[in-house]
Parts: structure tokens; sequence; C-alpha cells
């Protein structure tokens, strides 16, 4: 994997090619009752509404679309928490070979139950005591597969970037994004849309308070390993940026904030309620960012990437209580 070269935006016009007609072109929204109490004109980037319902088929379907003969026959391994996972068994669904996903025994049911109905072979692991990068390596090995993890891989983060791509093409420049960030895939290849389409834009990665691996790594200017973050968003309980997706954070995000599970309840409550929309906790993390004015963007026209809407709906009950 290492072999390959760094993403460009060029691979992300590749895979926009790749994905036109497979992935959904998802709704850009907006909200008058957002932008009053913010002061900012927010976009929405609603990948919510994406296949399997996040931004993680455009990643997994690109990165399938480029495997040869003998890699179709062997099959794809990768391990996610649950929106990878899912992205990948449907891509290998469509393109007609097997999937295997090494999942966390905590992960959400839904997307537990999501990937083993795309088709998905599910192996689980305790992310607590388990390193789920070491059991994906082992059984890739084993079985011949290829290993395509969730975010640190050129092509995953080509697809990834195709997201903001529509989003600028249908707002025009905007002066800052926000996007939620987990291992970075998401950001990297957001970051790569915007330096081309709207150079003078201003990119904020937002992270979980519990797992802040992203900011700290962006201070010190190398990739912090941190211990399984406990927060209710899972998707982005990673613990460390990737080569791939540090090497252009430090070149193209211009800082990273973090935000509290309390506050991502009551962003998750806000979509629910203003804008009639279900979001997980993870697809939260840029907009509560905005809500809570952990940046200013006053009189700024705002990106936000709302990356799923994949939640157990007892869970999304509790959380709306």
């Amino acid at each position: 994997m290492q072999a390959l070269p760094a993403p460009t935006f060029d691979d992300v016009l590749d895979a926009a090619a790749r994905l036109e007609g497979v992935a959904h072109r998802t709704p850009v929204l907006t909200s008058s009752t957002f932008d009053e109490r913010t002061g900012a004109s927010v976009f929405f980037k609603c990948e919510n509404f994406q296949r399997m319902g996040a931004f993680k088929f455009r990643g997994a379907y690109n990165a399938i679309s480029h495997f040869d003969a003998e890699q179709r026959k062997a099959g794809v391994l990768t391990y996610s928490s649950g929106n990878h996972a899912q992205a990948i068994a449907l891509s290998a669904r469509l393109a007609g070979i097997h999937a295997t996903i090494v999942m966390p025994h905590d992960a959400p049911e839904a997307k537990v139950a999501a990937t083993k109905g795309y088709g998905g072979e599910v192996i689980s692991y305790d992310r607590y005591k388990e390193n789920r990068e070491e059991i994906g390596r082992r059984l890739a090995e084993e079985r011949g597969m290829t290993l395509i993890p969730p975010y640190d891989h050129p092509h995953v983060i080509a697809g990834q970037g195709t997201a903001v791509k529509e989003l600028i093409d249908e707002t025009g420049p905007l002066d800052m994004l926000f996007v939620p960030l987990g291992g970075g895939g998401l950001i990297s290849g957001s970051a790569l849309s915007a330096a081309a389409l709207s150079p003078a834009c201003t990119v904020i990665g937002i992270e979980p308070e519990a797992g802040n691996d992203g900011q700290q790594s962006l201070a010190r200017g190398e990739i912090v390993h941190i211990d399984a973050p406990r927060t209710i968003a899972d998707g982005a309980a990673s613990t460390h940026l990737g080569h791939y997706t540090f090497a252009v954070i430090r070149q193209r995000v211009a800082r990273i904030e973090t935000v509290s599970d309390t506050q991502l309840i009551d962003t998750m409550r806000f979509f629910a309620q203003r804008m009639k929309i279900v979001v997980e906790p993870t697809g939260c993390l840029a907009a509560a960012a905005v809500l809570n004015g952990i940046v200013p963007v006053n009189g700024k026209r705002v990106g936000v990437v709302v990356s799923g809407g994949n939640v157990d709906l007892p869970k999304l009950a509790q959380y709306l209580a």
C-alpha cells in the first residue's frame, strides 16, 4: 500500500468519473435558523443521504474499482467500526466479490446488521484490548485478500474528496469548510478539493473531545497515537491519523478543534427538530463546532460536511429524549 503515490486532485476527478451514476449526488441543505444562530451562510453537504448512509461509500467503491482480476477473485478485507464496513460490503457486492470485515464487538448493532445484510463476512474483536490493524494484516495475508483500510489509502482519500467537490461545484467558493475528523480520509480528500476549487477556503477538522489525536498530531508535527477513545462519535473513535492522511492534513488543514458528546447530542437534536434529518453523532462533529461557536464564522460562507446518518434507533431515541 505504501508504494502508491500520494493522492492529488486529479485522483479526485478520476474518482468522480468512476462514481458517476453509482454514488448518490447528495443534497446540499441550508437552515435559516442555523444561519441566524451563527451569523453565517451555512451549506450542509448531507452524506447521510449517501448509499449505505455515509460518505464512506465513495472511497470504498473507488478503491475496489481499481482491483485487477486477481484481486477481485481473492476478495477484499477491511477493519471498521461501522460505516467503512458497510461501504466495503456494499461496494464488494456491486463488484461481485467477497468481503471480510473486522468489526469491534461493541459496534452499533444497526451497522453490523447492515454490513451482514450487504453480504459481508463479519469478524469481531475487542477494540480496547486488540489491534485491528494487526488482525487485518494477518487475515489478509492468510487469505490472500487485498486490504483496504478505512482511511489511509490514496484511492479511499480520492473517493472521499468527491463529496466536497460536489459541494463547491454547487455553492461556488467558500470562506471556511468544517469537516469531521477520525482517521483523516474525509478531511484529506476534502482539503484536496477545496484547495483546487476554492483556494482561499480555510479547512478546519473537528474531532470528539475524547479522541483529539489529530489535534495533537497537527500541533506536534508528527502522528500521535492515543488509546481507543470512549465517545458516542464511534465513526471518529480512531487512535491515530494515517501516513497519507497526515501528509495532506499538515499541508492543507488550518486547524483542528474538538466538541463534546453533549454538544453532539444537542446538534443531533437540532438536525432532527429543525431540519427533519437523522444524523449520527460522528456526522454532527462539524456542525456542532459551528453551532457552538468553537470557531468564529460570522459573515462567512461556510461549508459543513454531514458525514453520515447510521445510528441505532433506540440510541437515537435516547439521545433525543
